[in-house]
């Protein structure tokens, strides 16, 4: 069984910062793609970003530049720097990641709980 645990998030100010980190565990053959989605109230969830098991990148318009995703391929860990946070940015986030677990012959989607970030204006 795969799970993926995420990390951080909370309340931060108009213009700090916040990381967020999430870890995928279990029965794992390899991860395809990782990424973040958010969601605000009354919203669709919606991608903020997204990386390729070769390290390709792609952001929303709403946070290139503000916001950096990173893995660690070594710790099954995706990471979301997220700087000069906006009150806009509030919302839940859950991290995604295309797995191929032990013993299966196609990658599925899984998704962590989700974090919530506030930021205060």
């Amino acid at each position: 069984q795969v799970q993926l645990v995420p990390s951080g998030g909370g309340l931060v100010q108009a213009g700090g910062s916040l990381r967020l980190s999430c870890a995928a565990s279990g029965s794992i053959l390899s991860i395809n793609a990782m990424g973040w989605y958010r969601q605000a109230p009354g919203e669709q969830r919606e991608l903020v970003a997204r990386i390729t098991d070769y390290g390709t990148t792609n952001y929303a318009d709403s946070v290139k530049g503000r916001f950096t995703i990173s893995r660690d391929n070594a710790k099954n860990t995706v990471y979301l720097q997220m700087n000069s946070l906006k009150p806009e940015d509030t919302a839940v986030y859950y991290c995604n990641a295309v797995i191929v677990g032990h013993g299966l012959n196609r990658a599925y989607d899984y998704w962590g709980r989700g974090t919530q970030v506030t930021v205060s204006s």
